[in-house]
């Protein structure tokens, strides 16, 4: 399947910049995967399209400041990185800026002063498009530093600064460690959330700390030729849980974004070559969803807008069919959403 098939044209006015004032002020795309049929609402319409009995799974990761802007100790030159794995032992798999110069063997310095700095990092291995293996050397509590000396990481297709480092976490994230947020969670409140409870929407949560895989674009020609890299997940037991019972009970399992598909997909997947029910799991996956797939437990997705030939948009594809889905996106441009991050939602149902 060519990777093609899944462009379209998108003006870059559309891209949006900054997010909106209020998160549930965002405008909500709502495809029916069946039919092709689209209506346009607001977000908090979306309470009219979940029922009591329903479980929404939100993905409950904490974007952590990622990106670090230092200099080379040999030189002053410039030099970035974006922190994407924890390897232990104060070992991180990173994106390098610029990746050809920091070479292993290369002391980036961060923060402090010249000859006394903050925090230190030491290229140990090279990788492909940029990744650098990278160890830090430093005193006190790394996180502490981390929080005092980086930027948090946003899209390089965002040109505008965030003031307010909240404004990129969900409302309800906890668990630190992704390089980007799950953006479809940008859109809920506390209040919203407690609407959803009271109209009897049970609400849950999986771990998947978004990595690599979001800053790589699909170099391949094929769909089958890309290869997606590893992100850990966790799904508790509670929200396994949950799922047994809302399934069993006839009723849907709502996906808010991709991570959380990916994460309920994997789960299934397990599950299904175990020949067990769905129960507490953790591990890495590197599942790639595209047309073809049958998705064994997600009945129903929140999601924002795509990047033309992305893993995102083809995973979306699987569960509505390209067609419909790039037809759903041209009514997008048509009507001036607002597309990626801190832009617009689609739910597909």
């Amino acid at each position: 399947m060519q990777v093609d098939l899944f462009d379209f044209d998108l003006p870059e006015e559309l891209i949006a910049q900054t997010p909106l004032a209020n998160r549930t002020s965002s405008r909500l795309l709502v495809l029916n995967k069946e039919t092709g049929e689209t209506e346009h609402r607001q977000f908090e319409d979306l309470a009219a399209y979940i029922q009591a009995g329903d479980l929404l799974v939100l993905n409950d990761t904490r974007v952590i400041p990622a990106r670090l802007f230092g200099v080379k100790r040999d030189t002053g030159a410039k030099a970035e990185l974006l922190l994407l794995k924890a390897l232990g032992g104060d070992r991180w798999e990173t994106l390098a800026k610029p990746a050809k110069k920091l070479r292993a063997g290369t002391v980036i310095d961060f923060g402090g002063e010249p000859g006394k700095p903050v925090l230190t990092a030491v290229v140990e291995e090279e990788g492909d498009m940029g990744g650098r293996v990278v160890r830090f050397e430093y005193a006190g509590i790394f996180n502490e530093i981390l929080d005092r000396l980086g930027s948090m990481p946003l899209p390089p297709y965002i040109k505008e600064t965030l003031p307010d480092r909240e404004r990129y976490q969900t409302v309800y994230a906890k668990h630190e460690g992704s390089a980007a947020a799950p953006t479809a969670g940008l859109h809920f409140t506390e209040a919203f959330l407690d609407k959803l409870k009271d109209k009897g929407v049970r609400i849950a949560f999986v771990t998947l700390h978004v990595g690599l895989g979001t800053f790589r674009p699909v170099s391949a020609d094929t769909v089958e030729e890309h290869e997606m890299h590893a992100e850990f997940y966790t799904m508790p037991e509670e929200t396994a849980a949950l799922i047994r019972e809302t399934k069993q009970n006839g009723r849907r399992v709502i996906a808010v974004g991709t991570t959380s598909a990916r994460t309920l997909e994997t789960v299934a997947q397990r599950c299904e070559e175990e020949g067990s029910e769905v129960h507490e799991m953790r591990g890495w996956t590197s599942i790639f969803i595209y047309p073809g797939y049958t998705f064994r437990l997600v009945d129903a997705m929140l999601t924002n807008f795509h990047l033309p030939k992305s893993t995102l948009i083809m995973m979306i594809s699987a569960l509505a069919g390209r067609e419909r889905v790039l037809a759903a996106y041209r009514e997008a441009v048509e009507r001036r959403y607002r597309f990626f991050s801190f832009g617009d939602a689609m739910f597909i149902h």
